[in-house]
């Protein structure tokens, strides 16, 4: 009983100290990926972009007649009934492939491969990625520096990049498929 017991223990202390370093090689190589938080971008319909009609983070200012105002904080039951139900917005179709947009820093650019999608913001003296997004099937890896950012798609043995430089020159982004 008492060996079996004395394996017992010696068992836990190994598979927890496998666990532990496990755990602590992971998340050493975790900490030093830092992504960009994405950036979200305006829907643009036919007559220029598009305002949200409702927001998750967004609350419409409450109104501040006195026709609506009452007495009691709680809405009744016919007022939350006719504000209950969902609002249906629609949007426009993604962009097509290296169609331009604009954001606050510079050119928002967009290229489609048969790996995925990779969306750059092209400054005048630099670049950064939006979003690199694989398609079905394909898995995407990033490399950033300060003078070019590689996107890389890769299924089985396929792989498509796309590489945006900008070392003294503009930023100009090449698409290459292997």
């Amino acid at each position: 009983m008492r060996r079996g017991l004395v394996h017992a223990v010696a068992w836990l202390l190994a598979t927890g100290a496998a666990v532990t370093l496990s755990w602590w090689g992971v998340h050493t190589v975790m900490a030093g990926t830092a992504y960009d938080p994405p950036k979200a971008l305006p829907v643009a319909g036919p007559d220029g972009p598009a305002s949200p009609l409702a927001s998750s983070t967004h609350r419409p200012e409450p109104s501040t007649s006195s026709a609506s105002a009452s007495v009691s904080t709680r809405p009744s039951p016919s007022a939350s009934s006719k504000s209950a139900s969902p609002r249906r917005t629609t949007t426009a179709a993604p962009p097509p492939a290296s169609s331009p947009g604009t954001s606050s820093s510079g050119t928002l650019k967009s290229y489609a491969t048969k790996g995925g999608r990779a969306v750059f913001d092209l400054g005048d003296t630099s670049a950064t990625l939006v979003s690199a997004t694989p398609g079905a099937g394909w898995s995407v890896q990033v490399w950033k520096q300060t003078t070019w950012i590689r996107v890389e798609f890769t299924s089985g043995t396929d792989k498509v990049s796309v590489f945006c430089t900008w070392h003294d020159h503009k930023p100009s982004v090449e698409v290459a498929d292997y």
